[in-house]
């Protein structure tokens, strides 16, 4: 009966998103307020119904009712309650209904927080996001019902693919979702004003909290991501430029575009147009990584659908929204009013120069994502497009990004002084030499440019710090003036320097693993040895051990130091599933510091001896620290009043007494 209600509540849902996606733009073109105002409710009440059919769904999850195909095929009594849940969306149909609920979630919000929002800019956006929500919601119930029945229900499932029985898999794609899904709030924003043929600064002030909420998602979720197949599929990398990795990084880069570009928009009212843009191509990209892990064209550890109608399906989901959007906005956009004007040294400048080397990185991972798939759909060749190719591509292009980050923040606005943030930044520059020369002598062996790379992160973080530095007058005031003056700083200042900051650690360290990692591959018998970096790693034997639904092999290591030192024990294992007939590498992991050792080890020969990977890592945690901090940095700007009021009234626009728009 529950699966059948989440059904109906899904069908009831579908109903309510076309009344909001046809009344309210009605009642915009006949400038009726009653026709308008039901954009809010219908939102209300849609999410309510999606949020009763995915409740269903857990439901039947929790209740391992074998009756529904959906969860036959991917639970089992034995599995811990917690993969239980996190099997809803550990599978095509699941992960869609979380799709639809995130989804119709930022409506729900959008409805009950946009209190002032002008009407039109309201209803407008809610209506494009009923139509969004509409097309999911009719894909799922056509192509993707999770909750058809099995006539004859067997006693016990098939269990869920055991490489997703991980914690990772409750964190990674749900914040990733509220990433991808978050920018089509700024979307629904972008396709109304382009509707309504007005944008103002008051817009960008409304949109970019809701930008800066999907962006710190994304950030966290594609650092959990990339930290979940690190130490789970035992190969030791942290990005494998896979494409359905670069499908979530392409909406990360424009989104960050789009951050900066709203902010210009906001502060001087100039880049409207580009704007616009920004907030199209940035959901745009999110479908399109939606289309490659759900069409079936790619074979990937993060691919779930291999039916070919539901390819079919999502891209026709893909041209009407996407080819809707850049039509309309080929049609609207000219008629647009231009924005302010500044020289091409100042911040806005600087903004811009981000945002030209942002969205061609951009590109870059784009061509070289879709390449691959063109050319063998248009002549039958495979190619592989690898690391190599984003190596050469996206690293010159994202260095030369961070180089000029520091400057932005100490120019200044309409006209901007370039030597003068120089001389501010010398201090900065001479911590950089200063680690580019340390890099040089402490790490030996590794890429040439390396400790430049090192140098640059350092740039980027230094940099960071003395824009607050400069703005709190640290080193020129008495020190309880100076917190004053730092206390007193908008929230926004210090999410700026918090997200530039953590930019600079996680390039620190990319760059330090990348460069002065080491690895050791060897088979390895009980009592030998492998000695890497600064430590001898000894192989003590192996022990079986049982868990709820699988069965491990663990390997024993003790850890030494060179001299003796003991450090701990580390114990891999090898884990097997009988339901999947799989096994899975669980990898060992030991810190020293932001460092670390890793191993992981395949399935144990008859002499006793096993295949080991043994790593070093050193930097190797700053990598997803500086994501960390980067999400704190988000966070810290999203609690800024100013971001939660509209845009200041201009000072002609108070002095003729012209009306403005609701804050």
């Amino acid at each position: 009966m529950i699966p059948e209600l989440g059904h109906f509540a899904l069908m009831l849902a579908l109903g309510l998103a076309l009344v909001q996606g046809i009344m309210p733009i009605v009642g915009t073109r006949s400038n009726d307020p009653v026709l308008m105002s039901i954009a809010g409710p219908a939102a209300l009440a849609q999410f309510a119904f999606v949020a009763m059919a995915f409740t269903a769904l857990a439901v039947s999850y929790v209740t391992s009712d074998f009756s529904v195909l959906n969860v036959y095929e991917n639970s089992n009594t034995q599995m811990p309650l917690i993969y239980r849940l996190t099997s809803i969306w550990g599978n095509h149909e699941g992960s869609m209904m979380l799709w639809v609920s995130i989804l119709t979630f930022f409506g729900a919000l959008v409805a009950a927080f946009g209190t002032n929002l002008p009407v039109v800019l309201k209803a407008n956006a809610l209506a494009v996001q009923a139509w969004i929500a509409a097309a999911f919601e009719l894909f799922i119930l056509m192509t993707s019902n999770p909750f058809v029945r099995i006539p004859n229900a067997p006693f016990e499932g098939q269990d869920l693919n055991p490489i997703l029985q991980d914690p990772g898999l409750a964190f990674h794609p749900p914040m990733l979702y509220l990433g991808y899904v978050g920018f089509s709030i700024s979307f629904s924003f972008a396709i109304a004003a382009l509707i309504e043929g007005r944008i103002d600064a008051a817009w960008a002030r409304w949109v970019r909290p809701w930008v800066l909420g999907a962006w710190m998602c994304l950030t966290l979720g594609i650092a959990g991501g990339s930290y979940w197949a690190y130490y789970e599929l035992g190969w030791g990398g942290f990005w494998f430029w896979d494409p359905v990795e670069n499908a979530s990084l392409m909406p990360w880069l424009a989104g960050t575009a789009l951050l900066h570009s709203a902010v210009v928009m906001e502060k001087r009212g100039a880049l409207k147009i580009w704007t616009i843009l920004l907030a199209i191509l940035t959901f745009s990209l999110s479908l399109i990584g939606t289309f490659l892990v759900r069409s079936g064209v790619l074979t990937s550890v993060h691919a779930f659908a291999v039916d070919p109608r539901r390819g079919i399906f999502i891209l026709g989901i893909l041209v009407v929204f996407i080819g809707g959007a850049l039509a309309l906005y080929a049609w609207r956009a000219p008629l647009l009013k231009q924005g302010g004007l500044f020289a091409p040294i100042s911040r806005e400048g600087a903004l811009v120069f981000n945002n030209l080397f942002l969205t061609t990185a951009c590109a870059t991972v784009l061509v070289g994502t879709l390449y691959p798939l063109a050319l063998e759909a248009l002549t039958g060749a495979k190619i592989s497009v690898g690391p190599p190719f984003f190596d050469l591509t996206f690293g010159p292009l994202f260095i030369p990004l961070m180089a000029v980050m520091p400057f932005g923040p100490l120019m200044g606005w309409k006209r901007g002084d370039l030597l003068g943030a120089a001389q501010r930044l010398l201090a900065a520059a001479m911590l950089a030499a200063l680690a580019t020369a340390a890099a040089f002598a402490l790490e030996h062996g590794g890429p040439m440019m390396a400790p430049f790379g090192v140098g640059v992160a350092v740039f980027v973080m230094a940099g960071a710090v003395t824009d607050i530095a400069e703005r709190t007058l640290v080193l020129r005031l008495p020190l309880r003036a100076a917190l004053r003056r730092a206390l007193g700083l908008p929230r926004s200042a210090w999410g700026t320097t918090f997200a530039h900051f953590g930019i600079g650690v996680t390039l620190m360290g990319i760059v330090g693993v990348t460069a002065w990692g080491s690895e050791r591959i060897a088979e390895i018998k009980p009592g030998a040895s492998l000695d890497i970096a600064h430590y001898r790693v000894t192989f003590d034997g192996t022990f079986d051990r049982a868990g709820s639904n699988y069965r491990d092999v663990v390997g024993r290591f003790t850890v030494h130091r060179l001299n003796g030192e003991l450090i701990g024990n580390m114990q891999p294992s090898r884990r097997a599933f009988p339901d999947r007939n799989m096994a899975t590498t669980e990898a060992a992991l030991m810190s020293r510091g932001v460092n670390q050792l890793y191993i992981s080890i395949g399935d144990p020969n008859k002499d006793g001896s096993v295949p080991v990977r043994l790593y070093f890592k050193p930097y190797v945690l700053m990598i997803w620290l500086g994501a960390g901090i980067m999400f704190v940095g988000g966070a810290l700007s999203l609690s800024d009043r100013r971001l939660r009021v509209g845009a200041p009234r201009p000072a002609k626009a108070r002095a003729r007494g012209v009306p403005q728009p609701a804050e």
